[in-house]
């Protein structure tokens, strides 16, 4: 009988796959660490700017004007689009989802992307040009021009000059910071809302209620259930190659 040693899939996927978990609980844990949250600070704004790139890019393909993007220092942000007339019920409760969706969208499409060196590159020089691009184009806040820029040159750079598995490994963390944001927001997504700079604030889920149907908390299940289907396709795709 002749021995075939174990595919990739079998082997090699399976060690993936327990590398980007524990990259979640890891990076979970620091967060409740006291200086935790410090080391993971430019990844929050990482997961803000997804967060409310998703507001502005949904708004956009409705035909609104996305005026600009604001990401305070506590990872707080907001997205201002203009309308030249009332939006849709369908158009606001897309828009305020598509926020919510956005890190773990784009954190699954990281994941996805590490699976072949060419869109393992492809995904970083994606990434750093749209964070630059960005900045200039929309960001209106110091903490935007101060990290953003910085995050993208090195995803450039990381993209031209770095090794494989520096790429790769990037790619991955990256998506995996994208996908477990929502642990740090997940009591926004069942909530009515809070406070931003002082003033009131309703949640996503609350404006996809108002626009809608249905209480706030069952959108707030609805999206939960989208990202971990998300979560779980990613990681299954990535156990393949």
């Amino acid at each position: 009988m002749t021995y075939r040693p174990p595919s990739y899939s079998s082997t090699a996927g399976k060690q993936e796959i327990t590398l980007l978990v524990l990259l979640g609980v890891i990076s979970i844990i620091l967060w409740h660490s006291p200086y935790g949250g410090y080391l993971l600070y430019p990844f929050s704004i990482l997961a803000t700017w997804f967060h409310e790139m998703g507001h502005g890019l949904a708004a956009i393909g409705f035909g609104h004007e996305f005026e600009r993007l604001v990401i305070f220092p506590d990872g707080s942000g907001y997205a201002l689009h203009l309308a030249t007339q009332e939006p849709s019920r369908l158009a606001q409760a897309s828009i305020a989802a598509a926020g919510l969706l956005g890190p773990t969208a784009a954190g699954s499409a990281l994941i996805l992307a590490s699976r072949t060196h060419r869109a393992t590159k492809s995904a970083l020089i994606l990434l750093g040009a749209a964070l630059i691009g960005s900045t200039l184009v929309w960001v209106r806040s110091t903490t935007g021009w101060v990290i953003l820029p910085g995050m993208g040159a090195i995803c450039l750079a990381l993209a031209f000059y770095g090794r494989e598995q520096h790429r790769r490994f990037a790619v991955q963390f990256l998506g995996v910071q994208g996908c477990i944001s929502i642990y740090r927001d997940f009591g926004y997504l069942f909530s009515r809302g809070g406070y931003m700079e002082g003033r009131a604030q309703a949640s996503d889920t609350q404006h996809i209620a108002e626009a809608l149907f249905l209480p706030y908390w069952f959108w707030g299940g609805l999206i939960t259930g989208l990202i971990c289907a998300m979560i779980f396709f990613a990681l299954r795709r990535a156990h393949r190659r």
